[in-house]
């Protein structure tokens, strides 16, 4: 099966910037086949907006991109046949209602189903005659969903999609957006800094810090990898021996991050757990680079 998404060697510098201050890419690579689900995690500066940008053939970047076999910058309106994109800022045209924006939506892509779109916002309270700018923040993604979900589009990348929404719309988003996902072959990024709200939809994850990958690597590959030690305190000169990537005090015990190498070497010291993505982001991000 062939990538619908391939970034090689991409980076992104802008001159006069110091690359300790972010929003630059250094030589990130990664492919996207069918199916998959890439959490490209980062704090702000990270380095995720700009990748974005690269992939949407925004500005101009070095090494090689392909969406869906095009490139970003010189096919750009081939790829977007295919592509959608959603940011954390609402870009729909304030002044129409929302019939009006389907009606436009519906004359100028062919691949738009209408019908498709009326049924997915019969489930929510948003009504055909309300012009956009009345419309709730959390009602504008769902609308934005819904346009979305209603064309072919195959790859699609959320910038913190979620952000400033309640935990009603976030649970309808996820949920409509998991139907979208599961209805035929597709490609699913999520940029986000709110790890533990999308651990559960990652196939993969792509942690950035200062524009260069820290972590990229399968969401099943984490567990193999890596453990969580919750041992007394009279184990900790033992347990720093072995250089544990993070530590958190409790009450008379720590709570150690440690690759699965050491396991065998803290065997009996202590409670084991499966680590979480939020914990190892944490720990990396705490990292000097």
């Amino acid at each position: 099966m062939s990538a619908l998404v391939s970034v090689k060697h991409v980076s992104k510098q802008y001159s006069g910037r110091d690359i300790t201050q972010g929003d630059v890419l250094t030589d990130i690579s990664f492919e996207l086949k069918p199916g998959q689900v890439l959490g490209l995690l980062g704090h702000n500066g990270a380095g995720k907006s700009t990748l974005i940008k690269a992939m949407l053939g925004a500005h101009q970047y070095q090494g090689q991109i392909s969406v869906n076999g095009y490139e970003p910058i010189t096919q750009r309106d081939k790829m977007m046949e295919s592509l959608s994109y959603i940011s954390d800022v609402n870009v729909l045209p304030e002044w129409m209602t929302v019939a009006q924006l389907l009606a436009y939506t519906e004359g100028v892509h062919p691949g738009f189903k209408r019908s498709k779109a009326d049924a997915l916002l019969t489930q929510t309270d948003i009504k055909p005659r309300t012009r956009i700018s009345a419309l709730s923040k959390g009602m504008k993604v769902q609308l934005h969903l819904a346009i979305v979900i209603a064309t072919n589009t195959q790859i699609l990348i959320l910038d913190e999609p979620t952000l400033g929404l309640d935990l009603v719309y976030r649970d309808t988003f996820y949920r409509h957006l998991l139907e979208w996902f599961h209805d035929g072959e597709r490609v699913l990024i999520i940029a986000s800094h709110e790890v533990a709200e999308i651990e559960h939809l990652l196939t993969d994850v792509l942690i950035l810090k200062h524009g260069r990958a820290v972590m990229q690597t399968s969401m099943e590959s984490i567990s193999e990898a890596y453990f969580i030690l919750d041992a007394s305190d009279d184990f900790s000169g033992q347990i720093e021996a072995l250089n544990p990537i993070s530590s958190q005090k409790g009450l008379g015990t720590t709570k150690w991050l440690l690759s699965r190498d050491c396991a065998y070497q803290v065997e009996g010291m202590g409670m084991v757990y499966k680590v979480r993505l939020a914990d190892l982001f944490l720990a990396l991000q705490r990292e000097a680079v």
